[in-house]
């Protein structure tokens, strides 16, 4: 007997000493017992449905909470206690109209879910926002096939001072004096398709393709000081192709993060820098070269490089924390010329300098298809070294880099598959770009 009836019951109780005295009486109910006791049935059956309501609502939310908390998932009922429950709403929900809220809810507009089945799609929806934030800082173990699109749009601008020439008397400066100025911007697209092998092994595939224009001003021209030359390169291009996998060693449990070990290979498929033809804009009467640019910008660094790194995410409903460190590792390779002069050819060996990388952050999920980020990211470059044939190493002054930057990021789910990623970087050193701005589209198959 389900509990309507025994509301009824217990309605039906409560009004029949009545109606059994009327009957002892000799009499019959009137139509205003009737109605009485009518009113008094209708009464009961109302405060049933609300309280059902309550209960579906509280179940509801429970579950949410549940669901969001280290994105971990409520328990199962048992087989037994999971039929029972699901005869109870049955038999609840085909003698009691289902309120307003879960009307709503079953059609498809807002409120709490009235099923299991709707149950679990609220729960898959909440966890998608921090799914899309997860992506973005480790792989995601559950897709089994991930294309992603991307667009980056970089800006750097730099100014130095050039002095030609040597102190005389510790007070006049004897030589050529030069402003120079490289301004650059830089447009590339990187194609990525990302393959989890099994629940704690992704391989990814990186290929970006590269547009870059630099303009190149230098002042002192002609050897006056008020005259300023200026010259513009471009170069297109693919970039340096980059195959890596991600191998999740923990999982995230208790105060435990979710762990990941990166190990990747970049191979040198871009235009290299080194051999490079130039153009010469300007020399003096003895053949001395004033200012000359390359006649193409480059797509690639020239070398192969290996890197390894470590990832930790940990959620911290609604925030999630981030963080992760990495090494990479050039390998020298020989070119044919490694002059800057263009009038000159020297072969010879080219090492670029050890990279530790680092960066944290923070990310917060706001609902269920948008998050918030924010992170610093750096990135330490050791000196360059080269060595002409039949030559010892030398390290190249300059070469050395500290490129620190902080992160502002947007995170949008378009659909229950593809994600909307938006990123600005604001450079905090002078070896960081200026600004950059990074749109990403995640498709999961």
């Amino acid at each position: 007997m389900n509990r309507l009836a025994m509301a009824a019951l217990v309605g039906l109780a409560v009004v029949s000493p009545a109606v059994a005295a009327q009957d002892a009486a000799g009499g019959t109910p009137s139509d205003e017992d009737v109605k009485a006791l009518v009113a008094q049935l209708e009464a009961l059956k109302a405060s049933y449905a609300q309280e059902v309501r309550r209960l579906r609502e509280l179940d509801m939310q429970v579950q949410a909470i549940q669901a969001r908390v280290s994105g971990k998932t409520a328990q199962p009922l048992p087989a037994t206690a999971q039929a029972q429950a699901q005869a109870a709403a049955a038999n609840a929900a085909a003698e009691v109209p289902a309120p307003p809220a879960q009307q709503t809810a079953a059609s498809g507009g807002e409120g709490y879910a009235s099923s299991a089945a709707e149950a679990q799609q609220a729960k898959e929806a909440v966890r998608r926002s921090v799914d899309d934030a997860k992506q973005q800082q480790s792989a995601l173990f559950n897709r089994r096939l991930t294309l992603e699109n991307s667009l980056t749009y970089a800006r750097y601008d730099r100014k130095q001072l050039t002095l030609n020439g040597f102190l005389a008397l510790d007070a006049i400066f004897l030589g050529n004096i030069a402003i120079e100025n490289v301004e650059s911007d830089s447009l590339t697209y990187n194609f990525a398709a990302r393959w989890g092998v099994n629940p704690r092994l992704t391989l990814n595939l990186d290929v970006p393709y590269i547009a870059r224009k630099t303009i190149y001003q230098k002042g002192g021209a002609g050897g006056s000081a008020a005259a300023i030359a200026q010259e513009e390169t471009n170069g297109t291009g693919i970039g340096d192709v980059t195959v890596s996998a991600n191998y999740k060693l923990f999982g995230e449990r208790g105060w435990r993060p979710e762990t990941v070990l990166t190990g990747g290979i970049t191979a040198p498929t871009g235009r290299e820098p080194y051999g490079m033809d130039w153009k010469i804009i300007e020399r003096d009467d003895d053949d001395f070269i004033r200012f000359a640019v390359p006649a193409e910008q480059p797509t690639g660094n020239g070398v192969w490089q290996a890197n390894v790194g470590l990832s930790a995410v940990k959620t911290a409903d609604p925030a999630i924390l981030f963080a992760n460190v990495g090494y990479i590792h050039s390998f020298a390779r020989s070119f044919d010329d490694l002059d800057s002069n263009p009038d000159t050819v020297n072969p010879g060996d080219v090492r670029l300098g050890k990279s530790f990388y680092f960066g944290a952050g923070i990310a917060f999920a706001f609902n269920e298809r948008t998050s918030l980020s924010i992170s610093f990211s750096d990135k330490l470059s050791a000196r360059a070294s080269t060595r002409y044939k039949g030559g010892k190493w030398v390290k190249m002054i300059g070469s050395d880099a500290n490129a620190g930057t902080l992160n502002l990021g947007v995170t949008y789910a378009l659909t229950s598959k593809a994600t909307f990623v938006s990123m600005l970087g604001v450079g905090l050193t002078p070896d960081a770009p200026d600004f950059s701005l990074a749109f990403k589209v995640p498709y999961m198959l």
